[in-house]
């Protein structure tokens, strides 16, 4: 039994410390998506003045982040396009949830219950744990400024980049890749 303990215990400390390690990476930067990355922002031209926009995060981007980083992109391609202002079209976040269950088990190792003794006692040790990634998704149509006033859920561009871009975690540098000061 004080194997058992001190096993469970090493087990639960490790993933405590994996755990920790990570939350401790934070949001995902502001970046595009590209390659086989699993997060970062897209865009595609769907029309003139019609585009679709999406952001997705990583497990630890909380889900306000995710969808301040659309609108973020939203007001960046609708100026990069000429235009003034933009409105949501259609729009929606989605969760993403994934369960991944541990059983620490006989001694700290995984095992099934046989015969009918159920093993030693307290030796079910489950832990159940749900990541959740979050991806937004938004069709925006841009607007002159004049159709920007006739438009009630318009949003102007540069007004939105003013006020998101303090939010906004930009994507880490490039590893230097000799002596400081030379390339």
């Amino acid at each position: 039994m004080i194997m058992k303990t001190k096993a469970y215990w090493i087990a639960t400390a490790l993933s405590a410390g994996l755990l920790l390690t990570g939350c401790a990476t934070g949001p995902a930067p502001y970046q595009p998506k590209v390659g086989d990355a699993t997060n970062g922002y897209t865009d595609q031209q769907l029309a003139q003045n019609r585009y679709r926009v999406t952001y997705i995060g990583t497990v630890s981007t909380p889900r306000t982040t995710v969808e301040t980083y659309l609108l973020f992109r939203a007001a960046q391609v609708t100026q990069a396009a000429g235009f003034a202002a933009f409105a949501f079209d259609d729009r929606d976040t989605k969760a993403h949830t994934t369960y991944f269950t541990d059983d620490f088990g006989f001694f700290g190792y995984p095992h099934r219950h046989f015969g009918w003794w159920g093993g030693w006692p307290d030796d079910d040790q489950f832990e159940t744990r749900a990541v959740t990634r979050y991806e937004a998704y938004a069709e925006i149509v841009m607007l002159t400024a004049d159709q920007a006033k006739a438009d009630p859920r318009s949003l102007n561009a540069q007004d939105v980049l003013n006020r998101l871009g303090p939010q906004v975690a930009p994507p880490p540098p490039p590893p230097a890749t000799g002596p400081a000061g030379h390339s």
